[in-house]
């Protein structure tokens, strides 16, 4: 099938669209036609030469669409079933069996190479017939269409606007799922948030749902900063110098729970420095460096915890976070803005420099 998509063809360039060839759908795939998709930075970091992933690539893993065709014994979800799409796990390892898919042995070579696994056939080849990486998060959804194991959808109703949900299935879950699930804050908790993106500003709104007496955002971006206060934070602080001991004093002796949203190692070293004995810092941001904590830095009890997606089963969290949603508890549509598929780069662009929270693609516009 010929299909659109936005090809990522060199690691310094931008992302083209394309005419490209879509196969079928296999055995336990279904097709999409993928009305809206979430851009996230994960989706840059095929741009890093060093990394896993390698050009050219279709990138996109915050999927929501209509499900158009079924692979061969598929049933469900059935044709027409609206659906959003979340990360890619084999279903039968000890995490995935123990209700942790998000730590799923395979979870980097199946969400993270771009090609899935080495059983994973290739679904896309482009004009000249050359095959081009369509297993991103085992969706590839900056396109029009996109092939997904049926485990990897969660069905949601039909009156639910796809535009605006399709930021749930990675980057408002895992900053909600941080924050609910792998912290597990409770009522009463003082909580700093180190960057006030997407994933950020969702782990802002879950503190305030657990109950938090605390909430503090920190960001360089001022306007990102009174956005999070607007959304609950109690506090909002410009980082820099100095950041732990007034994020100490705010939260009266140091925070139960931080959560790092940059993957930057300074800012992760004031995080650890920011927490009260036996508090947790838990990761989620994509570290630029080496992280090097002095010999001290965990010796009252600190925990720092490595968060991949949130730690959610999609299917159930999900659906949580839309009932949220809807009861006006969790406002996520406050950080979106959309664009064409067609502007993916401008979008890329505006996410970059802060002037868009959460860009979602339109491939239909």
């Amino acid at each position: 099938m010929r299909i659109q998509a936005a090809v990522l063809r060199a690691s310094d360039g931008p992302f083209a669209i394309e005419h490209v060839d879509l196969a079928d759908p296999g055995p336990r795939q279904v097709r999409v036609r993928i009305a809206a998709v979430g851009f996230c930075h994960t989706d840059v970091l095929p741009r890093d030469p060093g990394f896993l992933a390698r050009p050219p690539l279709i990138a996109g893993h915050e999927g929501a669409g209509v499900v158009e065709a079924l692979g061969p014994g598929v049933t469900e979800p059935p044709v027409g079933a609206h659906v959003l799409l979340s990360f890619d796990h084999c279903g039968t390892c000890e995490s995935c069996l123990d209700g942790h898919p998000a730590y799923c042995h395979a979870f980097f070579q199946r969400n993270l190479t771009g090609t899935g696994t080495a059983a994973d056939p290739q679904p896309v080849t482009d004009a000249d017939g050359k095959p081009v990486a369509s297993r991103w998060f085992g969706q590839s959804s900056f396109a029009t269409h996109a092939l997904v194991d049926v485990r990897n959808t969660v069905v949601v109703d039909q009156d639910l606007p796809l535009d605006l949900l399709a930021p749930l299935g990675c980057g408002i879950q895992t900053g909600a799922g941080a924050i609910l699930l792998a912290l597990g804050v409770r009522a009463g908790a003082r909580v700093v948030v180190f960057g006030a993106g997407g994933v950020g500003l969702a782990a802002v709104m879950a503190a305030r749902i657990a109950g938090a007496s605390t909430v503090v955002a920190v960001d360089l971006h001022r306007g990102r900063l009174e956005l999070a206060e607007e959304l609950g934070a109690s506090h909002a602080l410009e980082g820099g110098d100095g950041i732990a001991r007034q994020l100490r004093k705010i939260t009266g002796g140091g925070a139960d729970y931080v959560l790092d949203t940059t993957g930057v190692p300074e800012v992760i070293r004031a995080g650890v420095d920011s927490l009260r004995p036996r508090g947790t810092i838990g990761l989620v941001g994509a570290q630029s460096r080496d992280l090097v904590l002095g010999p001290a830095a965990l010796a009252t009890g600190k925990n720092v915890m490595g968060i991949l997606e949130g730690d959610a089963v999609p299917r159930l969290f999900l659906p949580r976070l839309i009932e949220l949603w809807r009861q006006g508890r969790f406002p996520f549509d406050r950080l979106v803005r959309t664009y064409p598929l067609s502007e993916i780069n401008t979008a890329e662009r505006h996410a970059a420099s802060g002037e868009t929270v959460k860009p979602v693609l339109l491939p239909g516009s």
